[in-house]
């Protein structure tokens, strides 16, 4: 699943760059069962198969023993709901280990004993966690310094100054009758900087009234 997104764009350039590494273990290569079984029925009863513990925690204690983690991070609807500063947070990081739910879920000592951190991508449940890794992978991998080309493209994103962006525009500058706004072509910076700033504010109160609360509160 994860060959796709991780070979392509921006996060393939930061691997070949040399900038940051990817690693991705399978589970079932880590269970004692002569099946490769890494799910079994849960205790108690209810519908679903339980990720069982022996696997995920050898794992987890083997890739420990080799190098430290700055955070270990479960990816599960019941997390922390990601947002630009936990990205920004952890693009800091040295080393992470993201562990993909399946099923039902896993066995709740995993996440006593071992997870440091638990993260969602969203009030909304998928297949598994493997979709949720790759969105924060790429969200994390994208704003490490030199992984883009222009090092201030990603500042410049939605919610990084806890609005979102301004509206942009290219060549033609008139298409159709469709018009880009003046004073992108006028050439002064000031007044195109308080332009885009009143622009990202406005869109923000009428896009998005939750998060342009928590900036009005701010600021």
């Amino acid at each position: 699943m994860f060959d796709g997104p991780f070979q392509h764009s921006i996060v393939k350039r930061a691997v070949e760059k040399g900038i940051v590494e990817i690693h991705i273990h399978d589970i079932r290569e880590y269970t004692p069962n002569k099946h490769r079984s890494v799910d079994d029925y849960p205790y108690g009863g209810g519908s679903g198969m339980v990720m069982m513990i022996e696997p995920i925690a050898i794992l987890i204690e083997k890739l420990v023993s080799e190098r430290p983690y700055d955070e270990v991070i479960f990816l599960t609807p019941d997390g922390l709901v990601l947002d630009q500063s936990l990205s920004n947070r952890l693009s800091m990081s040295g080393n992470l280990i993201l562990l993909c739910g399946h099923y039902k879920g896993i066995d709740e000592r995993i996440r006593e004993r071992y997870i440091t951190m638990e993260i969602s991508i969203g009030d909304y449940v998928l297949s598994g966690g493997e979709l949720a890794a790759m969105v924060l992978t790429d969200s994390i991998i994208r704003i490490i310094p030199g992984v883009l080309s222009d090092e201030t493209s990603a500042l410049s994103d939605s919610f990084q100054n806890k609005l979102l962006s301004a509206p942009v525009y290219t060549r033609p500058a008139e298409y159709k009758g469709m018009k880009v706004p003046e004073i992108l072509l006028s050439g002064n910076d000031k007044a195109i900087s308080k332009w885009k700033e009143d622009q990202a504010v406005s869109r923000t109160r009428e896009r998005r009234p939750d998060i342009y609360q928590k900036y009005f509160n701010e600021y």
